[in-house]
Order: C-alpha cells, then structure tokens, then sequence
C-alpha cells in the first residue's frame, strides 16, 4: 500500500512549486528522511525537507574530518552569515571556495555544499512564520555546534566525558530540532494547539531519543574518525535506558498528534520515525553497537505504519 501525501496549492510564499532538485539531494543525504519527509502534506513537507538540508550542511561543517577544528568553527560562522544575509547577496564563491578543499568524502553532502547557495533562497521563499523558525533553530544548532568543535583535542580526538554531556550534545543537534518541528507541526495542523503544552514538553526527548539510537548504531564509524559520542563516565547501559526513556516520550507525542486530529501524513512521518528508532535499539541490544536494519526490515517498517495510520490500527505494537 502506497501513502500518498496530503497536497496543497502552494509551497512558498510566492505560490512556486517545490523545486526540482529539493528531493534529489535529500535522497542523496539521508536515507531514512527520504522516506518519512514525503509522507508529509505540502507545504510542511517542503517546509521540513528544507530545514533537512539546512541542519546537514551544518553536521557537514561540524563532522568536517579533512578539516582542523578552527576551520569547521569558522565555516559554521560563515554559513551563519549566508543565511542572515538571505539570497541578495551573490555565496557561490563561499561555496565553491568549500569545495576546493573539500572537508569530507561523502560525495551527497559535497553537493549539498555546492547547493547552498540554492538551499538558503529557498529558505527564504517559505511563509514567514516557517522561515522564522527554521533559521532561528538553524542558528541555535550550528552555534552549538561551534561549541562542541572547540572541544576537540590537539590530537583531534572529541571525547565526552558524562551522561550530561551527551544530552547536552543531542539537544544542540537534535534537541533543537524536536523544538523547531514542534512549531512546524502546529502552523500545519491547528487543531494540535490543544495539545501544544504536552508536545512542547516531549519535543526535545524526542529529538535526543532518535540521535541517541544514531549515536549508538554509528559508534564504531564515529571511533574511526576520531569521535566519541558515548561518555567515558557513563556505562552503555546507562546510554540505552536513556535512550528507552526518550522513545516512550516520542510514543506518547505521536500518539497526541493522532488524538488531536493532525493530518494523517504528519502522523505517519512522526511514527515512522519513531517505529524505525525502536526497531533499531532492539537491534543494537541484541548485536551492540553499529548493528543496522536491513532494507527488508524498513521496506516492512513502512507498510506496517502506513496501513495503522490509514485503518487507526495500533502506530507501536511494539515499546521501546
């Protein structure tokens, strides 16, 4: 069964269409986003694979492993400045000077770099309260980020040391991100007003539970380069009862959004989401870390949300 999106007229301000390569380079940049952004009804969908792209760019920045740590602080800075200065000032030289020397190997986040210049008008073509957010939340994370650059050794190693400073982490890079959508939700679905208080509340639990199983499945990746997200001072253990913590609070916000009559794609994108981070713990605990799902069992994750949102079958059979 396909899930077809919810479709509005228009998707910017201006009542332009979604641009061609939006979805090209977001398939070429995360895998899971690809499939739970479309499920969303226009202009949310736009609204989201948007700020996707915007918070990738930054990782990108942050993640720079060809670049030392000043480097990466200062291209966070200067993308902070493209987006403040909007689409009337020509960045293509900024960009193109990116890729001469080029922070990564990931060929998808390499042409997104190339395309920010494209990216951030397209920003600024969105309805403004959608705009607002994403580039006040954008700018909260990458200024986070910044920090959390600055804390990489002489020998370029990024240790954390306490749990504390894990959520810490995840709030700047996913955190935020659960607080941006949040609002996005509700300009999409008013009748989620009734609900915002107890979607506020979780949004940030949300955003830390999905980067904590990133954190988790991506370890040995993340060592390799230099990078240790999980905390010295803390047990692994400790990692995935928070992690539990945060997805039965990703649980409960889904389930509110249903309850308060948010439109059937927006359901869908939180659950799938959700479904996916789950099913992915479990396997984490049974095999440990960098243990990931295979495309047969996502292929099954996505049927499976689709037909609960489309018949008000049960979204989670199966709990954190």
């Amino acid at each position: 069964m396909e899930m077809q999106p919810e479709q509005s007229s228009t998707f910017f301000a201006n009542g332009s269409d979604q641009p061609a390569r939006l979805r090209p380079l977001l398939q070429k940049t995360s895998r899971t986003f690809a499939l739970s952004i479309p499920l969303l009804p226009e202009p949310l969908q736009t609204e989201v694979a948007i700020a996707y792209l915007l918070f990738r760019i930054i990782d990108t920045f942050e993640d720079a492993t060809h670049w030392p740590p000043p480097r990466r602080a200062e291209a966070l800075e200067q993308f902070l400045r493209m987006l403040k200065l909007g689409d009337e000032h020509d960045h293509g030289e900024l960009a193109a000077r990116w890729l001469d020397d080029p922070p990564l190997d990931h060929q998808g986040y390499l042409e997104l770099l190339a395309a920010t210049p494209e990216v951030i008008e397209w920003h600024h073509q969105l309805r403004p309260a959608a705009a607002e957010q994403l580039g006040r939340n954008v700018a909260r994370s990458a200024r986070g980020m910044a920090e959390v650059v600055r804390r990489i050794d002489g020998t370029g190693r990024l240790q954390l040391e306490t749990l504390q400073d894990l959520r810490d982490y995840c709030f700047v890079v996913a955190g935020i991100v659960g607080e941006m959508l949040t609002e996005l939700f509700m300009l999409q679905s008013p009748s989620l007003q009734a609900v915002a208080g107890d979607l506020r509340a979780r949004a940030v639990e949300f955003g830390e539970g999905l980067q904590l199983v990133n954190i988790l499945k991506d370890a040995h990746a993340d060592g390799a380069e230099l990078r240790s997200y999980l905390p010295r001072a803390a047990s692994l253990a400790q990692v995935f009862t928070l992690a539990r913590a945060d997805l039965r609070r990703a649980v409960e916000y889904t389930e509110l959004t249903r309850k308060a009559g948010a439109a059937r794609g927006l359901v869908a994108f939180n659950a799938l989401n959700v479904r996916l981070a789950i099913a992915t713990l479990h396997l984490l605990r049974d095999r440990g870390p960098g243990a990931k799902l295979s495309r047969m069992q996502v292929t099954s994750l996505v049927a499976q949300v689709m037909n609960a949102v489309d018949t008000g079958a049960v979204l989670f059979p199966e709990r954190p």
